[in-house]
């Protein structure tokens, strides 16, 4: 009978697409009209950052930036590409209390990341500043992290990383902005650090623009002791 307060609770509050309103059979559900909106990533992509392909490319191709600039981090993944229709789901979750989609967000971000989640030790989600947190009551990677590892024999350690500077918001900064307005911002909670040694990390964030964020993440935890650092995002721009 656990099924019942359940049910109770969809026949007063009956679930709704978080994009377009209409009736689902699950909360935090896409319809199938939204779902078919979505621009899911596939191969072909980068080998290390997942920067979509638009022709076929050897499974082993780095993307121009990633041959010009080799990122901190092993491997990133997303599961979309961010755009218009893509921010219409993040958004809502990200600043407006949509919180009962974290399950079904989740379960797109195990489908995309298993082979990365196979070579895990530890999964950490990228932190907020204690400021911002406070402000928004909670942190949307957090979420995310916590979902992921339901189920999973792989270690949750939610305060693996601290963010010590409280960084003005990355939207609308260039590339070279974003890099140096993360720079220094993240510090491995020393109460982790001897856990973290030889650890091979996954760090969950919502979404990838640039990189600099995540990037940022991954050098502190490289420094640190970690043995790799992948990522798994729900969203990166598709350049």
């Amino acid at each position: 009978m656990k099924w019942l307060p359940g049910l109770a609770l969809n026949l007063i509050l009956p679930p709704i697409c978080p994009v377009c309103r209409t009736l689902v059979g699950t909360p935090g559900d896409l319809c199938p009209e939204c779902w078919e909106q979505i621009t899911f990533i596939s191969e072909p992509m980068c080998k290390q950052c997942g920067l979509p392909f638009e022709t076929d490319e050897n499974s082993n191709t780095l993307c121009g930036h990633c041959m010009k600039t080799k990122p901190h981090f092993d491997q990133a993944r997303a599961v979309m590409i961010y755009n218009d229709f893509s921010r219409r789901i993040l958004i809502p979750f990200k600043n407006s209390d949509r919180t009962e989609m974290a399950p079904t967000l989740a379960h797109w971000l195990r489908r995309s990341g298993l082979p990365l989640m196979n070579e895990t030790d530890i999964i950490a989600p990228v932190p907020l500043h204690w400021t911002r947190l406070f402000k928004r009551r909670y942190n949307q990677s957090a979420l995310l992290a916590s979902e992921l590892t339901k189920g999973s024999k792989t270690k949750l350690v939610l305060d693996l990383l601290k963010r010590t500077k409280r960084t003005p918001p990355q939207v609308g900064l260039s590339a070279a902005a974003r890099r140096k307005n993360v720079q220094g911002a993240f510090i491995v909670n020393p109460k982790q650090k001897t856990f973290l040694s030889g650890k091979r990390v996954l760090l969950i964030d919502d979404v990838v623009t640039t990189g600099a964020t995540v990037n940022a993440c991954a050098k502190v935890l490289k420094r640190g002791g970690a043995k790799s650092v992948n990522v798994l995002t729900l969203a990166k721009t598709a350049n």
